[in-house]
């Protein structure tokens, strides 16, 4: 059995990873936590451990509108104890150290209309200090992995499932009270929460290292999600292509409107070759997950 410290309690990817552990995978991997908002981690002994799962770290800044001072809170919380932390399970002997980065290292989704496909190749471009921050991380802690510590790196698309937070919920506020929804076309890469957990599952048991793209099976598309969570939550909701007109007049108005437009209706996947690995981990479909996030 390996032993996992998951440094970054009651975070919502750390307690789903958690449970999903104790009723898949009890007598493969044991979970610990430990609180990063104080320095006492830094006393803690993380040589009984195996493999230690980094996901504290601060999201969903709204970028239009932060002071210098939050921006280096995230510099400083993103980045920087980032890098301490797996310096620190380095140092202490850890085999593995496992790293929540984030798509938002490829920058903002594309404008409304416009393709953004990303490879493997795609080099990273922030768009801002969160993505800066997150990229920072990234790179750093990747340089301190060798031969004999392992350093796992996620780039997870959006993340969703119940009680998730960001931008599924306030899309799912939407899908519950709106009559009718714009029909348009866009390709979306999302991840489900459990189709997370179990990528995590393997790539500890497996001791796999590297950068990995996980995703959902099937992309989607900002509409049909929509459509979707208003059946889950039994909402009736016309989605049409008449509306399409409100998104287009939506992206003539400067500043927060138009960002507000892109972010909903924009472009943003990963190729699909780019998820696929030897083992199984997407194990929910799109309509399912739904189902299950909205119950």
């Amino acid at each position: 059995m390996k032993k996992v410290l998951i440094t970054g309690a009651n975070s919502y990817v750390g307690v789903s990873f958690e449970n999903y552990v104790k009723e898949h995978y009890a007598s493969e991997l044991s979970i610990d936590t430990v609180d990063m908002m104080d320095g006492s981690w830094r006393n803690r002994d993380f040589g009984e451990f195996d493999i230690i799962y980094h996901v504290a770290g601060i999201a969903h800044a709204d970028v239009g509108r932060v002071s210098e001072e939050t921006k280096k809170k995230y510099y400083a919380i993103n980045t920087d104890l980032s890098i301490e932390t797996c310096r620190k399970a380095k140092n202490e002997g850890i085999k593995q150290f496992v790293f929540m980065s984030s798509a938002i290292v490829y920058g903002d989704p594309a404008p409304y209309g416009k393709p953004k496909r990303i490879h493997a190749y795609t080099q990273p471009q922030p768009a801002n200090f969160y993505g800066d921050s997150k990229w920072k991380a990234d790179k750093g802690v990747r340089e301190l992995a060798d031969e004999k510590f392992l350093v796992t790196v996620l780039r997870p698309p959006m993340v969703y499932g119940k009680g998730s937070k960001g931008n599924y919920p306030t899309l799912a506020k939407i899908a519950k009270r709106l009559p009718a929804f714009p029909a348009v076309v866009n390709e979306r890469s999302m991840l489900y929460i459990e189709n997370l957990c179990e990528f995590l599952c393997q790539v500890m048991i497996r001791g796999e290292g590297g950068i990995f793209w996980p995703q959902n099976e099937e992309y989607t598309e900002t509409s049909e999600l929509v459509k979707t969570i208003a059946e889950a939550s039994g909402h009736k909701i016309i989605v049409s292509k008449t509306w399409n007109w409100a998104v287009g007049l939506a992206r003539l108005v400067p500043g927060k409107t138009r960002r507000l437009a892109d972010k909903a209706f924009g472009n943003m996947s990963y190729d699909q070759s780019m998820s696929a690995y030897d083992f199984k981990y997407q194990r929910i479909g799109l309509k399912e997950s739904i189902r299950r996030t909205e119950r």
